[in-house]
């Protein structure tokens, strides 16, 4: 088990964990913003701070580019997550989770979609137990399994048209 601290400078520079089969794509916060987290009895607000982590885990592996999509909606556009209720049956189908924090630890023995504390993201068990946490420069990574390998990325994801 290996812990590591990774520079992202930008916005647009992300940390790619790169188990065998799957992945956790992660990036800072950037700036001040309050993040809704809704489920079946209601929502809890929460403010993330600029050196914050929002991480999206894709367990079963995917493509890079709609987990890049998805932190951008939650970074650039602030759009809620969604909890689903435990045994809900679509929890089957989502291929990427969201969470947002100071520190998200992965885990394999929690339905995907379905906690609304964010300190916890499902993934898979390759990347199970390890800790992720927010610094000025970057992302600190604790217990990064010696099977999965931390890559730097660059996105040049664009998007500010606005459709009225």
């Amino acid at each position: 088990m290996e812990e590591a601290e990774y520079c992202l400078p930008d916005s647009r520079t992300l940390l790619l964990l790169k188990g065998p089969s799957s992945f956790i794509l992660a990036g800072k916060a950037g700036s001040r913003f309050p993040l809704c987290i809704e489920y079946g009895e209601g929502e809890i607000c929460t403010t993330l701070e600029k050196t914050d982590i929002i991480a999206v885990s894709a367990p079963e592996g995917g493509a890079l580019e709609p987990a890049v999509m998805l932190m951008e909606l939650v970074r650039a556009y602030h759009v809620p997550l969604l909890v689903l209720p435990q045994g809900h049956p679509g929890s089957k189908r989502l291929r990427y989770v969201v969470s947002a924090g100071p520190e998200i630890s992965l885990s394999c023995g929690i339905q995907r979609g379905t906690h609304p504390d964010q300190h916890l993201l499902c993934s898979s068990g390759e990347l199970a137990g390890t800790l992720l946490s927010g610094t000025m420069e970057g992302i600190r990574v604790h217990s990064m399994p010696s099977s999965v390998t931390p890559l730097i990325l660059t996105h040049s994801l664009t998007i500010g048209t606005k459709v009225r």
